[in-house]
């Protein structure tokens, strides 16, 4: 297995070109190779390609922003294979029980003929988890239906550490009932804080959370995971490159 970085936590240093080219170097500094592109500036795929290239940088996977997936989904899996990207990552949909499930039933009708495009176009679709995939409806949570409606070499999971742990599972408990659709984790630590507000008050540097990380790397070989991507969408106010320098520190320390 490989560790990167989940360009959501640097989205603040992507707004331009200039800039995002420089944390695309910054990371490359820091000592990661993997990246998965998401929460930045408009780009083109050919500029993505030399960036990545120039800093020896490889993008396993994207979140692509919605809009741009039902636009035009051949022309999405073409820049993918421009920058050399074999996964098409959705990072969000609005789950809930609150209407009895049709929102899962959206979601299907929405996705269903972009996914078997993606499959036909060589690249493969993968879902990013929040908590809200843990409500259930006709006994299951979404996560379990997704599963079952997609076949495993349609829809694959970018789940997320923990996103997992917020919805009252066991992160590696999911990566082993996942295990054979998971080519890239979301590698986020959990640590209680006192001023909780929202979930992502508690979002962490990994190492430095509560989380059994033991237990997820050893649960993430047997299913065959290929990149565990460092990914901290609240950084609290510190610099969000020392977080990610912190999470390298500690996984280099872990053998990866």
């Amino acid at each position: 297995m490989e560790i990167g970085i989940q360009f959501y936590t640097l989205r603040d240093h992507c707004k331009n070109l200039d800039d995002f080219a420089e944390t695309l170097k910054k990371v490359a500094d820091i000592g990661y190779k993997n990246v998965q592109i998401s929460g930045v500036c408009d780009y083109e795929p050919e500029w993505l390609k030399e960036n990545l290239d120039k800093n020896g940088l490889k993008c396993v996977v994207t979140h692509t922003p919605p809009a741009q997936l039902k636009e035009d989904i051949v022309k999405v899996c073409k820049g993918h294979d421009i920058f050399g990207c074999d996964n098409i990552g959705l990072g969000y949909h609005d789950f809930s029980t609150s209407r009895e499930g049709l929102t899962y039933k959206d979601f299907y009708n929405e996705y269903v003929d972009i996914i078997k495009a993606v499959k036909a176009n060589g690249k493969y679709f993968m879902y990013h988890n929040h908590a809200k995939e843990f409500l259930k409806f006709d006994g299951k949570n979404v996560l379990e239906h997704l599963a079952e409606d997609f076949t495993a070499d349609e829809l694959g999971f970018i789940l997320d550490t923990f996103w997992v742990q917020a919805g009252g599972a066991d992160p590696a408990a999911w990566i082993e009932k996942l295990s054979g659709r998971l080519p890239v984790i979301h590698l986020k630590d959990y640590a209680f804080s006192d001023t909780f507000k929202e979930f992502n008050d508690n979002i962490a540097v990994v190492g430095e959370g509560n989380i059994n990380f033991d237990r997820v790397f050893k649960a993430a070989e047997g299913a065959g995971v290929k990149y565990m991507l460092v990914e901290q969408d609240n950084c609290h106010g510190e610099n969000p490159f020392d977080c990610i320098t912190r999470s390298y520190k500690y996984l280099k320390s872990c053998g990866f």
